[in-house]
């Protein structure tokens, strides 16, 4: 399948689909090269900044680690095939969000964009993203 850039197609087949379990950002500024690595193991998503590493991870996993998390989040992947190229669709994604006063934590990946937003909010953010297409 070939990715889209097009704005107006990629919002008419957003298709949102919520993903399963709860997901905690949290950040690693110092940790064994073996506790990196097993975390690593278990995140969705990691990203390495100036503080230390980024993780995206099942709220059991931080829990088990002790780690420290504010507030718990569910995902949305947007299944439509969105190019890395295309301009506008996070913005729109985050604006409509924004509009009903929620929060989005958008990360794109090489076919799909993915939205975590707070777990209480979820189903409200499903909702409104179902009607932006």
């Amino acid at each position: 399948m070939t990715a889209i850039r097009d704005l107006q197609t990629l919002l008419a087949n957003l298709a949102p689909q919520r993903l399963e379990g709860d997901w905690v950002f949290c950040s690693l500024p110092a940790a064994s090269a073996e506790q990196e690595q097993a975390l690593l193991n278990e995140a969705m998503a990691s990203f390495r900044e100036s503080e230390g590493l980024s993780l995206l991870l099942p709220l059991p996993t931080a829990q088990a680690n002790a780690l420290h998390y504010d507030g718990v989040f569910h995902g949305i992947t947007l299944k439509v095939h969105s190019s890395l190229h295309a301009v506008g669709l996070t913005a729109a994604v985050a604006s409509c969000l924004a509009r009903e006063g929620i929060s989005a934590n958008v990360i794109a990946a090489s076919r799909h964009d993915h939205v975590f937003v707070p777990a209480g909010d979820s189903e409200r953010a499903l909702s409104t993203l179902k009607k932006l297409g």
